[in-house]
């Protein structure tokens, strides 16, 4: 069983656990009476909290002593202070308990919750008396009680972050006590790039999910377990999407189990894949629409319900157009890749046909600094594909194109990557001329992933005396059907698409004869004598590429389904296997099976980079042990 990452050399600086605490009716006590005082008081009300004040106070008077230390250097613990207004005006109004008097020992464990033994559950000290601080301090470390001293780390054992709230939503910056007001400024920066409204669209679709749950279960009873997992799955938010978030969905799956979980499944994939900026415009009657079109569990397992209409400057997912043919013109339909993910690797082409469209049918993977540069005036409908249900999805879109093209609008279909790269691009095609519409089709490349995720990761995909051929390869076939491995050859890069989510199978079938993998495919006399591959090949799963979370983590076919299960999954991802991944950087493991790298992409400006560091100090890497 694998045990916990360990950190690297480059991590120099020691980090600490964030939590997000349950504090009501929890009992917090503050010592001192200036500002930041009161700062903690409103903080401890503001998340429901109850803070007792402990500060013998005096007449108001003009004197800061509070701050600064008396002439004989003698404990602030019994001098008297002026009480903040802040702090008054709260005991005025009963929101906060006052002690006037110096803190006694025992407050620590009489002042506290019943139900704790009435230990209190926090203490701030906010004035300036070291004595005081350190005595608290070893006190409170003793004890196990949380304390926040001011201005002094050592004396610690939590702190505050510096905190942007936005309803339900709460982010935090710490500089593990390097810095504050530079963690002030971190966070300012990164809230003012959040959309407005991120908050509610949280508590929106908290909402949503409590409601499929209740619905959901309310419809069944030989399924809790099921509902359970899908539950479970994504209540914490430290980590990423578990490995089976994109877990293959076969026929039997989706006429059995997958059904009792439909809408959980896309609740999830929604929040996965839709850029932020769009799920901050869904509306109470959108959710209403889409959780119609998506019924819960039923008896006779059926189907989405027929797909919703698209209004202009909304985005639905999927959905065909109540829009019919009226003046006699039919429209045009573009086919274009919109690359790996960054916005700055479209092709002019592709840009200019985002900026020209009447309609943009896309998928769900186009990346969210793409569909941003969309005008706003474009309606958008977004493919609704989670696994199991990906052959309606694509049907609901082709039928939404028909009717744009026969409304006479310019229809984009925006894909990931290259149309024709595993997107699906010549099937549509081939549908468009069985409707009569070959000749207003038009399709743009795209750079694929395939390809260009391995740059970006520092593998190059040829390398002489090292790899002579590159073959792209996908990890899943129709129907789910595992797809024919193929052979080693040891001067081969191999890239896999859509395989992470059955990677255990893949490894089977590249490493094992077939008729030893339970069956998966028939064997003939050309699989005995294919070159099976070395478990110790090297291989990389690149996840995201070119997007600010891009991942990689550089293992051995041995590890990688390990890796992968503990590391989580970050989609879209893809696996890269044969030693072009090890010719540039080959990662020092020191005895663990796999390193991450994470963070590792820096943004096409070229008036500082040209996006690919192979600096293993850049970014933020680790390793992992088993």
């Amino acid at each position: 069983m694998a045990s916990p990452n360990l950190p690297t050399a480059a991590s120099a600086y020691h980090t600490t656990l964030l939590t997000a605490q349950d504090c009501r009716e929890h009992v917090h006590l503050i010592i001192g009476s200036n500002p930041l005082a009161a700062s903690r008081v409103s903080q401890s009300l503001g998340v429901g909290a109850k803070p007792i004040l402990i500060a013998p106070v005096s007449a108001p008077s003009t004197t800061e002593s509070d701050v600064t230390p008396t002439a004989t250097g003698d404990s602030q613990q019994n001098q008297k202070r002026e009480l903040h207004h802040t702090l008054a005006n709260y005991i005025s109004s009963g929101a906060l308990t006052h002690l006037d008097r110096s803190f006694a020992d025992e407050d620590l464990f009489t002042l506290g919750r019943s139900e704790v033994d009435n230990v209190v559950d926090a203490v701030f000290v906010t004035q300036h008396d070291q004595s005081l601080a350190e005595r608290v301090s070893a006190l409170c470390k003793r004890k196990r009680i949380p304390v926040n001293v001011l201005d002094n780390p050592a004396l610690c054992s939590f702190s505050l972050l510096s905190v942007h709230v936005d309803g339900p939503l709460q982010i935090g910056v710490t500089t593990n006590g390097r810095g504050c007001k530079l963690a002030s400024r971190i966070r300012r920066e990164v809230a003012s790039a959040l959309p407005k409204g991120l908050g509610a669209a949280c508590a929106r679709l908290g909402d949503v999910r409590r409601r499929v749950i209740t619905e959901d279960a309310e419809a069944r009873t030989a399924a809790e377990s099921a509902i359970a997992a899908a539950v479970n799955e994504g209540v914490d938010d430290s980590i990423d999407q578990s490995a089976t978030f994109n877990k293959l969905v076969t026929e039997l799956d989706v006429q059995a189990e997958a059904a009792k979980t439909r809408r959980m499944r896309w609740l999830a994939q929604v929040c996965e894949y839709w850029p932020l900026k769009k799920l901050v415009e869904i509306t109470d009657d959108d959710v209403e629409s889409i959780l119609q079109a998506y019924p819960g569990f039923s008896g006779d397992n059926s189907s989405a319900s027929p797909a919703q209409p698209v209004s202009p400057g909304t985005v639905s997912e999927g959905g065909s157009s109540s829009i019919t043919a009226s003046n006699g013109r039919l429209g045009r339909i573009f086919l274009a890749g919109s690359g790996p993910g960054h916005p700055d690797l479209l092709t002019r082409a592709t840009y200019k046909a985002i900026q020209s469209a009447d309609l943009i049918l896309a998928d769900k993977l186009v990346p969210s600094g793409v569909l941003d540069m969309i005008p706003r005036r474009t309606p958008v409908s977004i493919a609704r594909k989670f696994p199991g249900n990906a052959d309606r999805a694509q049907e609901e879109l082709l039928e939404q194109a028909l009717e744009g093209v026969r409304a006479g609008k310019t229809v984009l279909r925006l894909k990931q990557g290259d149309p024709f790269i595993y997107g699906r691009g010549g099937e549509e095609v081939a549908f468009f001329r069985e409707h009569g519409l070959g000749d207003r089709v038009v399709v743009l490349p795209g750079i694929t992933s395939s390809l260009s995720a391995p740059l970006f990761a520092g593998i190059p995909a040829t390398q002489r005396d090292v790899s002579d051929q590159v073959l792209i390869c996908t990890g899943t076939g129709k129907k789910g059907k595992p797809p024919v491995p193929p052979e080693y050859v040891g001067s081969r890069t191999v890239v896999f698409l859509m395989s992470l989510h059955r990677i255990g199978g893949l490894v089977k079938e590249l490493t094992t004869r077939l008729e030893e993998v339970d069956g998966v495919a028939e064997v003939s006399e050309g699989e005995k004598q294919r070159a099976l591959w070395p478990l110790d090949t090297p291989c990389a799963v690149i996840e995201r590429a070119t997007c600010p979370d891009q991942r990689v983590i550089r293992t051995t076919l041995r590890y990688v389904e390990q890796a992968i299960e503990q590391e989580g999954s970050r989609p879209p991802g893809l696996l890269v296997v044969g030693r072009a991944c090890e010719v540039l950087y080959t990662p020092k493991k020191e005895g663990h099976p796999w390193v991450v790298e994470d963070g590792q992409f820096k943004d096409l400006d070229f008036e500082d980079s040209l996006g690919l560091s192979l600096d293993a100090t850049s970014g933020v890497a680790h390793t992992g042990a088993a």
